[in-house]
């Protein structure tokens, strides 16, 4: 039975996805490699410790990382990140989270990286401290956040510095690095969907990120509940220790490689991060999906989406109202986009709209809704099938001509 038969069975609809490979949407098609993969993981016994020791070595060899994991998600690998953190190999303090009253437990956020995702960084019991000014960003001025700015938050209580990467931030990273590793101070990079370009798995670690977090269910094409946390190999120890099942007799544990067992006092019971296991499968799946992501040309793949999206802007253009226009992975700075300017005038109706008649279709039809507010509709074709590229221009002209 396929995908599509399963979905059917379950009364679920089949969705036209240009949105982008969105969590709320499955993220990414995997490759059969990966399912096939999963499916022969799933049918042996294996140490799900030993496991993530091999997953750190591959991890580590990709990324430049001393050590590595697989999480479940992105949004997980912050959790984990900020209790590493804040606990250390301290197993008291790992006992002790989410209550992180009595240990450092701040973490610096700039406030042109506050974003909803940053609730991971809390769900470990951390205490985020904004800093800096949005001046850039509200069109007030023209400054940055500056190294005093960090040097004036950070107190006994600072566990670590929140990071969020993006090709309009990166620049500030070093200098976020220098000032923070001169006060001891880790650095959490969130680059979930800094991918690709592929150099980004190791450009983190090459300015001098600590730890970084990187989404496996988007482009790298791994299992959508899937992510992986690289950095320091003592940090990284930590945030594995708070995963992993530790229901273990203490004096036969044998702890995977990246766990230091010298520098523990004890055996931790379960962690902040038992209901974050990663399973043989994602893990094993995520592995996989990762050595195809390395191993792919990024120059191939975008210049393929850019010729499809150059198609599908042809078939549009003839529309009155609507306006297209191409934005190259070399303009993104990751993968192409096509911008869907909607001429509410001539259309009569707003890129709102719009968007909501394409979610009424059959099948439903998802663009990203970014930036309908300036009324432009994205159509990001990274998780969308090369079938459903007629399907999709024929689901926005019929919407456009939809009157009711």
């Amino acid at each position: 039975m396929t995908a599509g038969d399963f979905y059917a069975r379950f009364g679920v609809r089949r969705r036209i996805n240009a949105a982008g490979a969105l969590t709320r949407l499955g993220g990414m098609p995997m490759a059969p490699e990966v399912t096939n993969a999963m499916v022969e993981a799933s049918r042996g016994s294996i140490d799900i410790a030993e496991l993530q020791s091999a997953a750190s070595r591959i991890v580590a060899a990709v990324t430049g990382a001393e050590a590595g994991m697989v999480t479940t998600g992105a949004s997980a690998a912050l959790t984990l990140a900020a209790a590493a953190c804040m606990t250390g190999w301290d197993v008291a303090r790992m006992a002790a989270l989410p209550d992180a009253s009595t240990f450092p437990r701040e973490i610096l956020l700039p406030r042109t990286h506050r974003t909803a995702y940053a609730q991971a960084l809390r769900t470990a019991g951390a205490r985020l401290i904004d800093i800096g000014h949005n001046d850039r960003g509200t069109g007030a001025g023209v400054r940055g956040l500056e190294p005093w700015e960090i040097e004036a938050a950070i107190t006994p209580a600072t566990a670590a510095f929140m990071f969020a990467a993006t090709p309009a931030t990166t620049h500030d990273l070093p200098m976020v690095v220098a000032t923070c590793r001169v006060r001891g101070l880790p650095v959490i990079v969130d680059a979930a969907a800094q991918l690709p370009p592929k150099g980004n798995l190791r450009r983190f670690f090459e300015l001098g990120a600590d730890l970084v977090a990187f989404s496996g269910g988007k482009a790298i094409g791994g299992p959508q509940a899937s992510g992986i946390l690289a950095g320091r190999r003592d940090l990284v120890g930590a945030a594995l220790l708070q995963q992993l099942d530790m229901d273990v007799p203490p004096d036969s544990w044998d702890p995977p490689s990246p766990i230091d067992r010298a520098a523990l006092r004890g055996v931790p019971h379960h962690g902040i991060g038992r209901g974050f296991k990663a399973g043989k499968e994602e893990i094993v799946g995520l592995l996989v999906a990762l050595e195809r992501f390395v191993a792919a040309d990024d120059a191939a793949n975008n210049a393929g989406l850019e010729a499809r999206l150059r198609a599908i802007g042809e078939r549009l253009a003839g529309k009155s109202g609507l306006k297209g226009m191409l934005r190259t992975a070399q303009v993104t700075g990751r993968t192409p986009l096509f911008e869907l300017v909607v001429d509410s005038a001539q259309t009569g109706v707003d890129a709102p709209g719009l968007a909501r008649r394409l979610l009424a279709g059959d099948p439903p039809v998802h663009l990203s809704e970014r930036r309908s507010a300036e009324g432009i509709l994205l159509l990001d074709p990274q998780a969308l099938a090369p079938s459903d590229d007629a399907p999709l221009v024929a689901a926005i002209l019929a919407a456009l001509d939809d009157r009711t």
